[in-house]
């Protein structure tokens, strides 16, 4: 028995570890896009790791080449392209798919943030129409990744634009490419620490030492530290503009879970485990 898992995210090495653990018999491949995240993949127990991005037709060599009996989609939840792509593959191909999708979080729902200071906008470059519209000063922190920070710089002067970026050479690079200026790119490495206050406090200092007064994040859920992001802005008084989760057409007839416990009953029902 052979699992596909398009990984690079941390629900990903979640699932990688509970197959381990659940199911050692099966044999388990996960692609990421990263080395390191194809590292954090197979130190969770992952048989066979692919390590660059994959276009349809790898996607389906894959599949093929490995004889997959499952598909899960563990990828981010803006990774709407690889979604669509993956939805796709299933259509005409009629493998069994599983989509684990992070749980969604509402700023709404949270106590005591001040929603006057609270933006929401389909993508990053509508945040950075929004900017140019309508907040013409003060300092804008990008939390969005580096992938992203063109869409806002089409509209917002470098001067006036920070980012944090994990620390890898591709982001670092890709940082100079977009002619960001040194002293505002943040590196940052993934933090093992689940401890919310202190990432609170290590989202404020960052704040502070920008002297944000708008940031741009996505809605990335709990485990993407969309909460310890809106409590620290919202301590400061920063303007959030939030890019809201886009809504994926292509999973509206397919199998979705959100915890474990769910991924493991539909496992089984597909591949009568």
């Amino acid at each position: 028995m052979k699992i596909f898992i398009v990984g690079g995210t941390k629900e990903s090495i979640d699932i990688i570890e509970f197959l381990k653990e659940r199911y050692p018999e099966i044999s388990i491949v996960t692609s990421t896009t990263t080395e390191y995240g194809g590292n954090i993949a197979k130190n969770a127990g992952s048989d066979k790791v692919i390590t660059r991005p994959l276009p349809k037709e790898d996607l389906i060599q894959v599949i093929n080449g490995e004889k997959i009996d499952l598909l899960v989609d563990a990828s981010h939840p803006f990774a709407e392209h690889i979604t669509n792509t993956l939805c796709s593959i299933v259509d005409e191909m009629k493998i069994p798919f599983i989509r684990f999708e992070r749980e969604p979080m509402y700023i709404e729902d949270m106590e005591n943030i001040n929603l006057s200071n609270v933006y929401h906008v389909d993508s990053f470059e509508d945040g950075g129409l929004l900017i140019k519209n309508n907040f013409t000063e003060g300092n804008i922190l990008h939390l969005g990744g580096i992938n992203t920070a063109s869409d806002v710089l089409k509209y917002v002067s470098k001067d006036r634009f920070y980012i944090r970026v994990l620390k890898v050479k591709s982001s670092m690079d890709k940082c100079k490419e977009l002619g960001i200026i040194e002293d505002h790119i943040f590196p940052m490495t993934a933090s093992k620490n689940k401890d919310k206050k202190i990432h609170i406090n290590e989202n404020l200092e960052l704040f502070k030492k920008v002297d944000a007064k708008i940031i741009l994040t996505k809605e990335s859920g709990d485990t993407g530290g969309f909460k310890e992001k809106i409590i620290a802005a919202d301590r400061l008084g920063i303007k959030m503009i939030i890019i809201d989760r886009p809504h994926i057409k292509g999973l509206d007839d397919k199998i979705q879970v959100s915890n474990l416990e769910d991924f493991d009953r539909e496992l089984n029902r597909l591949l009568n485990l």
